[in-house]
């Protein structure tokens, strides 16, 4: 009778348990509180669009097929895992992505909240926000510079229910440019909604959306998230702490990659702290995609493709994590474990389809078009911090 790789203690299952364990609570939680607060205006809310100095757009569309926050595990009638699925592998990845896309629906939703409420011209208001009862200020300005770059206008939105500590207490940062459309959002949970728990004071997103084409795309966006708390390890070992995530669009095609920090996670070992580095095509036409992942440490310093997807691809690091634990383990065994491990990772409207080869030639454009994508070096995301502009 062949071993096979089983969940037997609580402080195995916590090693074991990487595809068990959903990416779950504040972050999406978080997310959907704070877009149901500004999802209540639409873009034909607003009366005179022509007028309107807010963009009328600040995302890029992502797929459904590479982007999903469905995230179970399969397990066999005994309990076991004898396979690890590939669902269990790349559900996670559609679920970072989602957390990405839903940070630039918050970002839109928030500018069409703007332009409905006429917030059309450089200005300095002040108002007691329906989601905390606290005293808000917004100001509108004029020709300023943020990281280099000239932007028409910049609005910032300030927690003042404590005016002497203002600087100190900004909720939200948008600089943009109309024509043609680029600009750039950072928010902070806590202040624009003081209802947020207070471990997330330091939290912050950011947003850049451009059309310039100065990235060969159409248009891009690029997602960042840092400083999301983290709970105690034994709680949940791989909640994401930071998140970079790029996607643009030409025609009909999104390219997408990525990395989300992980410092609590493990695997089959005690070593401890990984990143999940990621690159992805998907058609927006046929709703498809193909994916890759890796996982380098996460201090790590290395931006080259081949170390960040093919030296530390999750069959390579599954396996060399397995053999660590388990030396002698049967190498029959271990193969049919990491079997569906395979990379790529081809995907269809319903989710994850299957590994390593292609399920038609409708795949053909994007598998060519992964080749060309990396992810972010993992020592950068592990120093990420997304700032305002004081």
């Amino acid at each position: 009778m062949k071993t096979q790789i089983v969940k037997t203690t609580a402080k195995r299952d916590n090693n074991v348990s990487l595809f068990k364990k959903t990416f779950k609570v504040s972050l999406s939680f978080i997310l959907i509180t704070l877009l149901i607060s500004f999802a209540s205006c639409e873009k034909d809310d607003i009366d005179s669009p022509v007028k309107s100095i807010i963009p009328s757009r600040f995302k890029v569309d992502i797929p459904q097929a590479i982007s999903s926050q469905d995230v179970n595990l399969k397990l066999n009638k005994t309990g076991r895992v004898d396979t690890l699925m590939g669902d269990d592998i790349y559900k996670h990845l559609r679920t970072f992505v989602k957390a990405g896309e839903d940070a630039a629906d918050l970002m839109e939703n928030i500018l069409i909240w703007i332009a409905v409420h006429n917030l059309n011209r450089p200005m300095e208001i002040s108002f007691i926000s329906d989601e905390d009862g606290r005293k808000k200020h917004i100001s509108i300005v004029e020709d300023v510079i943020f990281e280099d770059i000239n932007w028409q206008y910049r609005l910032t939105m300030t927690d003042i229910e404590n005016e002497d500590e203002a600087n100190d207490e900004i909720a939200m940062q948008i600089f943009w440019n109309l024509n043609p459309i680029h600009g750039i959002s950072i928010l902070n949970f806590y202040n624009l909604n003081r209802n947020t728990d207070k471990k997330y004071k330091d939290t912050h997103y950011r947003v850049e959306y451009s059309e310039t084409g100065n990235m060969n795309y159409d248009k891009h966006m690029i997602v960042s998230l840092s400083d999301f708390p983290l709970p105690p390890a034994e709680n949940d070992i791989y909640r994401i702490s930071t998140l970079k995530m790029f996607a643009g669009k030409t025609g009909d095609m999104v390219s997408l990659y990525g990395n989300t920090l992980h410092p609590n996670a493990k695997f089959f070992t005690e070593q401890e702290g990984f990143n999940w580095a990621f690159v992805a095509a998907a058609s927006e036409s046929l709703d498809i995609a193909v994916a890759e992942v890796g996982l380098p440490p996460m201090s790590l310093d290395a931006d080259d493709r081949y170390t960040l997807l093919e030296k530390y691809s999750v069959k390579n690091v599954l396996r060399e994590q397995i053999l660590l634990t388990w030396p002698n383990i049967d190498p029959d065994v271990l193969n049919d474990y990491l079997y569906h491990t395979k990379a790529p990772g081809y995907f269809d409207n319903k989710g994850f389809v299957q590994g390593g080869s292609a399920p038609s030639n409708l795949y053909k454009p994007l598998e060519e078009e992964i080749l060309q994508l990396t992810p972010y070096n993992p020592e950068y995301i592990l120093n990420l911090s997304v700032q305002f502009d004081y």
